[in-house]
């Protein structure tokens, strides 16, 4: 632990530094054991996808907070990705201007569900990011886009709160854990996991 009173410089920093390796060495573990934990199951939502994917489908990734911070990450790197091809997508939560007059006219609880409506169609897919997995927003967006025959896919933590029990998110990856700091570190890494399965599937696809 960091010790608020510190004044001597070196002592600090070697504080620091402790506590920054013990955090990237519990983040490590995390990722680790989640991709472990989860590996079929990615293996049957990167299936999924590529093959929504292939039919000319697009990805739409939303959340709250941090979370909406690593849904826009997984939408870029989707469709800006560093290596293989680029994809159809995009963050719900990125365009404030659309999320607030959502949130001011209608409620926040409808702010993803309602763009779902507006530009979703059958084919498509949906992603969202919860730490809790109790995000009524996240979850109402399920719901809409199961509707309207769109690809469901969440990534929760604890032990998967309301996401992991609902009836319109038919892939929920949960990271087993309590720091919500861990827990959307240990969801990005799974979700770059998953977006190389995807690419590796659409590779093969297109060598066949």
């Amino acid at each position: 632990m960091i010790d608020g009173d510190e004044r001597d410089a070196g002592s600090l920093l070697d504080d620091l530094a402790r506590s920054a390796e013990a955090k990237a060495a519990q983040s490590a573990a995390l990722s680790a054991a989640t991709l472990q934990a989860c590996d079929a199951q990615l293996d049957q939502i990167a299936d999924a996808m590529a093959e929504r994917f292939a039919g000319g489908g697009r990805l739409f990734t939303f959340g709250n907070g941090g979370s909406a911070t690593d849904a826009a990450g997984v939408a870029a790197l989707f469709t800006h990705p560093p290596g293989g091809r680029s994809l159809a997508g995009r963050s719900l939560a990125s365009d404030e201007s659309v999320l607030t007059a959502l949130a001011n006219d209608i409620g926040f609880d409808w702010v993803f569900s309602r763009q779902l409506i507006a530009h979703a169609r059958p084919g498509d897919i949906a992603m969202g990011f919860s730490t809790s997995g109790n995000s009524d927003n996240v979850i109402k967006a399920f719901e809409e886009a199961r509707r309207r025959d769109v690809l469901t896919v969440g990534f929760a933590g604890y032990d998967g709160g309301a996401m992991g029990a609902c009836a319109d998110l038919q892939h929920c990856v949960i990271v087993r854990s309590d720091s919500v700091h861990r827990i959307q570190e240990a969801q990005s890494a799974t979700a770059y996991q998953l977006w190389n399965r995807v690419q590796t599937r659409l590779d093969g696809e297109a060598a066949a």
